[in-house]
């Protein structure tokens, strides 16, 4: 089925594309790096019985459009996109949304703005911790072993803000045999999505203190994912999130792809509990 369009505050054109059963529910699935919103494929088709998904395509990535300037990717720009979205497939009811990796990392920031109070039923996020959590949990003294751990998984976000030389890399890159062949991965997808990187990483871990969330919250921990670690994943949102459910799940950063009936699951219970 072709995408729906949706038009974002700037111009950018979004691909979204819908699932599942029309009359229920919806979830809208905001997909990370350097993925587009197939990797959702799986899920969807557990979900799809009793829940409405929409899952569209970040601007950079899939079919939607590719901006070139680093300043399109701000999270500002993403809250935005996800505003358009929710006004194209549910302007009357609140929906739940569910993220991996960079689309939870771009979610955080908005759901702790007035807009989308009421917007949203639920956020579950999988490997994607707030950028705004972790620098705050990262600066606490009691956190320095875990933190340089920490420090050390994420040093990709550190050369991905270099110039030029990330974009060589992924496209030589064989993504694949990390993240899995499904979905399939186009060059656009690969480097466009960096930008994110650049836009966003160095000023959100130093902002002193970050927003709370009123929203409930299912943090979904992979055991072992090396990129967001056990332990930040579940201690960083502890203080900014006031209705907060963590759980630690087998599988690594794409468990999404490795096992989707586990994270259907656990998604169709934590919103059938609210």
């Amino acid at each position: 089925m072709p995408p729906r369009w949706v038009t974002s505050t700037d111009g950018v054109r979004l691909a979204v594309h819908e699932s599942g059963n029309p009359t229920g529910p919806a979830v809208v699935a905001v997909h990370g790096y350097p993925d587009n919103h197939a990797v959702w494929d799986a899920v969807a088709a557990e979900l799809g019985e009793e829940l409405r998904v929409v899952a569209y395509d970040v601007r950079g990535a899939g079919a939607s459009d590719k901006p070139t300037s680093r300043a399109a990717y701000r999270v500002e720009r993403l809250s935005d996109d996800l505003a358009a979205v929710l006004d194209a497939v549910s302007p009357a009811a609140p929906v739940h949304l569910l993220a991996h990796d960079w689309g939870s990392i771009q979610l955080w920031e908005p759901l702790s703005q007035p807009r989308f109070a009421r917007r949203v039923a639920t956020f579950t996020s999988i490997s994607g911790p707030s950028l705004d959590h972790v620098g705050a949990w990262m600066r606490d003294r009691r956190h320095l072993g875990s933190s340089l751990r920490q420090l050390l998984a994420s040093t990709y976000m550190v050369a991905f803000q270099l110039p030029i030389v990330p974009e060589a890399v992924m496209r030589r890159l064989p993504i694949e045999r990390v993240a899995g062949r499904s979905p399939a991965r186009s060059e656009a997808d690969k480097t466009f999505g960096i930008n994110l990187y650049r836009a966003n990483v160095l000023g959100r871990v130093c902002r002193p203190r970050p927003p709370r969330l009123s929203v409930p919250v299912l943090v979904l921990a992979p055991v072992d994912d090396p990129y967001s670690l056990l332990r930040t994943a579940i201690e960083a949102p502890v203080p900014y999130v006031e209705d907060l459910s963590v759980e630690q799940v087998p599988g690594g950063h794409w468990v999404i792809t490795e096992d989707p009936r586990m994270v259907a699951d656990r998604v169709r219970e934590f919103i059938a509990a609210r």
